[in-house]
């Protein structure tokens, strides 16, 4: 079916530029045409000649009123039609019929192809079927009179091939100009996109460091505390904290890593897990919530279930987000965490995971939304409870990365639930026991610079290394590391990245040029590729990532001093 007509705005000014110069042009053309044939004593041609002048000024007047498509449809009809017949007066010797040619590729000049390609399809074939019939009609599809072949080939012919050449030479023209404008747009745009990809990294980089260097102090210090020979009814509080600040961290990562969960695989770091263990915290962080808005939560965990290898990291992520939602559209009766087992055998185990809710559900015709980024169900579920509309997308990413889909079952008013099933390898309790092992570092003695310009971090760094026997030293800023360094013998440096006066890069290139065995390790908080490619061109061995955990800064301390 045939686009309709379209307002004069939905057309670009050089489209209607185009089509008003070329009604005008072929106008002028074919009064010249009309006074040669009559002079070659064919006035009946001659007429029909003159008719189509008239058509494509009514063309070129149509245009600048605005009706484009029909203007268009005017000129294409006017033009083919007029070829055809002065080709069957001519005759074969005339050779008129290779003006079709121009008029074959006229239409993706003419039309969009995008928005009209049926008049471009329409218009390129009608050409085509009018050169077949006159050649199958021998040149008779409109007269049976042909003008005398001397003529026709000593006149007609040089015209109508000149004209061919000029027509077509014109289109080409045309169309190498519009294709070194479309490129340069494309060109363009690309260079617009990569400049915003860019801004959009560097404003996240730099929240991403202001964020963590804080979560830095929580996470720290709370393992400090932990250290410390807390009394029993400490401990507890002191496992939120520090759980706390892990999910915050998550939280964080979740908006940082939402694009590379779109365009990339999620990697996963599966590690020997006892589920039972590993979210009893949840019902504690989500305690106060629940208190403030006068519901409950319940965790129903199978006692039964062993341990297995998963990324518990990425799965209480999924969980928190889950539970946080269902929290969030709650306001009366109770939130449900249970985890269930559902079949196992010699090597496997099936885990069936569902957090229900009394909330006021879903409609079923907004279930599929959900699952879209920065989408909420309604809009006055987006006015009356907030979010990103980030929670439910990166739940859904993280599932299918861990092997399974999330499904929903929810009604209006009776509230929802939310559910996924993972087939997990089973883990031995060796397992388990290897990786809660505490490690042990000979570090004693070994004299380590800690470069960073945040007092808190200064404080959790120093105490977590001076804890392993560590002797530090802190430099608040690049210039001054460099100074150090050269004036004392270290065993290691923890460089920070962003400092002022001078960052961790320029820093670590002025102490290679004087030093090149030294291990630096960078204190990172950006989790960029730039950033990590950065870092080691500028001359560092290693990076750490900023939260860290106490074991992780030891372990690649220890590395990188033995190595």
């Amino acid at each position: 079916m045939l686009n309709p007509e379209l307002p004069k705005s939905e057309f670009s000014e050089r489209r209607i530029a185009l089509v008003y110069s070329i009604s005008l042009f072929t106008s002028v053309l074919s009064l010249i045409w009309s006074l040669v044939v009559y002079n070659l004593g064919m006035p009946q041609l001659s007429n029909y000649v003159g008719v189509a002048v008239l058509f494509f000024v009514i063309s070129a007047i149509i245009t600048k009123k605005g009706n484009i498509t029909i203007a268009r449809i005017i000129y294409m009809v006017t033009f083919i039609l007029s070829v055809s017949i002065t080709a069957s007066f001519v005759g074969k010797p005339g050779s008129v019929e290779f003006v079709l040619m121009f008029a074959l590729g006229l239409p993706f000049l003419m039309f969009s192809f995008r928005r009209e390609r049926y008049y471009v399809i329409l218009f390129s074939l009608l050409p085509a079927i009018f050169w077949v019939l006159l050649y199958l009609s021998d040149f008779k599809l409109f007269t049976n009179t042909h003008m005398d072949p001397k003529v026709a080939e000593k006149v007609i012919y040089p015209i109508s091939i000149l004209s061919t050449i000029v027509l077509v030479t014109y289109q080409l023209i045309n169309f190498s100009y519009l294709n070194i404008g479309y490129y340069k747009k494309i060109h363009s745009k690309r260079e617009e996109a990569i400049e915003a990809s860019n801004a959009k990294s560097r404003f996240l980089s730099t929240m991403s460091h202001e964020i963590r260097t804080p979560l830095n102090a929580i996470i720290g210090l709370s393992h400090i505390l932990s250290d410390n020979n807390p009394r029993p009814d400490q401990e507890q509080n002191i496992e939120a904290l520090n759980y706390s600040g892990k999910i915050l961290l998550g939280l964080l990562n979740n908006v940082l890593d939402f694009s590379k969960m779109e365009s990339t695989v999620i990697e996963l770091d599966p590690i020997p897990t006892n589920i039972e263990n590993a979210v009893k915290q949840i019902q504690k962080i989500h305690e106060a919530s629940c208190m403030r808005k006068g519901i409950s939560m319940r965790l129903d965990i199978d006692n039964e279930i062993p341990t297995v290898w998963l990324d518990i990291v990425r799965f209480n992520q999924v969980i928190n987000n889950l539970v946080s939602n269902a929290i969030k559209f709650t306001e009366e009766g109770e939130v449900v965490l249970k985890i269930s087992k559902t079949q196992e055998s010699g090597t496997e185990i099936r885990l069936l995971t569902e957090i229900r809710d009394t909330g006021i559900g879903i409609a079923p015709e907004q279930q599929d939304k959900v699952w879209e980024a920065f989408a909420q169900a309604t809009k006055s579920t987006e006015r009356l409870y907030g979010g990103t509309g980030l929670g439910l997308p990166i739940v859904k990413s993280i599932v299918q990365a861990l092997g399974a889909d999330v499904k929903i079952d929810s009604k209006v008013g009776i509230g929802s639930r939310f559910y996924f099933e993972l087939d997990l390898k089973l883990a031995s309790n060796q397992d388990l026991h290897e990786i809660k092992q505490t490690k042990e570092y000979n570090l004693k003695g070994k004299r380590v610079l800690l470069v960073e310009d945040n007092q808190i971090n200064i404080m959790v760094g120093k105490q977590i290394l001076e804890k392993s026997h560590l002797k530090v030293d802190i430099a608040l800023n690049g210039q001054v590391a460099v100074n150090m360094v050269r004036e004392n013998d270290y065993d290691l440096v923890l460089m920070d990245i962003q400092m002022p006066i001078m960052d961790g890069y320029m820093a670590t290139k002025e102490i290679r040029k004087f030093n090149t065995d030294l291990p630096i390790l960078a204190l990172s908080a950006s989790v960029f590729m730039e950033v990590k490619n950065k870092i080691f061109t500028s001359g560092m061995d290693g990076f750490i990532y900023k939260p860290f955990e106490p074991d992780d800064l030891l372990d690649k301390i220890d590395k990188a001093i033995r190595n």
